[in-house]
């Protein structure tokens, strides 16, 4: 039965991605002339408008005079019937676009024989580059078979995917198997990142944190921000840290902050005897804040450590099922020997580490790491990328 089903999902994508919206597409163009003051902005997967997104669009706005809209497509929220009717619809607006972003892979956008006319310009949702994606994780556990793969692209058309620093165009060309054109994939900084060298985002951020937890008080912030495990459309949340531990040892001088990667539906639930130190957030509550306002972080293999090495304090690694996470997706780079900080495989670990701060924190190897991941990022990313989407300049 579970075959049976496969071979017709992969019947109606290739109806649609290798017939039906390449024709549309093909059609609307021939009908319509690009608009040189058009850009649209999607998000293929949800609704709302990303992060990635949200610097680039007023700025594009305003010192070019861009005509901005945004496409939330809505692949994980909605049923597949209106799925297909957004990407119907997208081609039409696609066809007269001037300017196209994207924030993560995307089939429909790689599926048509594009215009000369549009630039389509790969901002992605992360910095650096830590576990695999794309073409690198072909024949992984996580990922699908090369073959598969290359059926139907989700990173072709693109004109530009601006990177945080030379140190990973390797990665994105692997990835986006963008070896032929290298030209495409350039250090230009992530746009996204702009706002963490504005002390009025901070200050806005620690009010927000504040009025949402007023709990927290006086103490330091312990944000716990890592990836989930799984595939992605039944992504789990990792449920081995020992909340009560943490409490009993940090509780005095720090609260826990934990925010999930929004593809989980379903975190772990907040023991009721940590309910005064643990505070879960929600699916919508704005990560760049939370990482401006945290004193610490604790990741495991999730791209916001690149983030928050701007910030240029401590942070920790508990990868308690590295081996498995390794061995189900894969690594860039050596984990152990990349992570600027410690990796810790127990709760106990975690808690002796952060109770040993400052004296333990290691700013060189952070700032190390922050100059070769993100040296791109100073704050003008935004104003970079702009300069060489719209007047074809770096």
């Amino acid at each position: 039965m579970r075959d049976f089903v496969d071979d017709a999902k992969w019947i109606v994508k290739d109806f649609m991605l290798g017939i039906e919206l390449p024709r549309l597409y093909a059609k609307k163009a021939s009908q319509c002339t690009v608009d040189p003051k058009k850009a649209l902005f999607i998000n293929g997967k949800l609704e709302s408008i990303p992060d990635a997104f949200s610097i680039m669009i007023p700025y594009l706005e305003n010192h070019y005079g861009i005509e901005v809209e945004f496409v939330g497509l809505g692949q994980q929220v909605r049923g597949f019937r209106t799925y297909h009717a957004r990407c119907r619809e997208l081609m039409d607006k696609m066809a007269r676009a001037k300017y196209v972003f994207l924030e993560d892979a995307s089939d429909v956008v790689s599926c048509v024989d594009l215009r000369a006319e549009t630039k389509v310009v790969q901002l992605w949702h992360a910095c650096g580059a830590f576990k695999k994606w794309g073409m690198s994780t072909s024949d992984l556990k996580f990922g699908n078979t090369a073959r598969n793969i290359a059926r139907h692209p989700f990173y072709a058309n693109l004109s530009l995917v601006p990177v945080s620093a030379q140190e990973v165009e390797w990665a994105y060309r692997e990835a986006m198997m963008l070896d032929s054109t290298p030209e495409v994939v350039q250090a230009l900084g992530v746009s996204r990142t702009d706002v963490f060298f504005d002390d009025g985002f901070a200050e806005a951020s620690r009010d927000w944190l504040h009025a949402k937890f007023p709990q927290i008080a006086n103490r330091k912030v312990i944000l716990y921000m890592p990836t989930f495990r799984g595939a992605t459309r039944g992504a789990k949340a990792p449920d081995a840290l020992d909340y009560e531990l943490l409490k009993r040892r940090l509780g005095d001088e720090y609260a826990l902050v934990i925010k999930h990667h929004p593809f989980v539906k379903n975190a772990p639930v907040i023991p009721s005897s940590v309910a005064d130190f643990a505070f879960l957030c929600d699916v919508s509550d704005p990560g760049d804040s939370l990482l401006v306002c945290a004193d610490c972080m604790v990741t495991d293999y999730s791209s916001v450590v690149f983030e928050y090495s701007l910030m240029q304090r401590p942070m920790a690694f508990f990868a308690y099922d590295l081996d498995d996470y390794n061995d189900w997706r894969g690594f860039y780079y050596d984990y152990d020997e990349m992570t600027p900080g410690p990796v810790v495989r127990t709760s106990e670990e975690l808690v002796d580490y952060i109770a040993s701060l400052p004296e333990s924190f290691d700013a060189e190897r952070v700032a190390q790491f922050r100059q070769r991941f993100m040296g791109a990022c100073d704050g003008r990313s935004t104003e970079r990328i702009c300069r060489a989407v719209v007047q074809g300049a770096r």
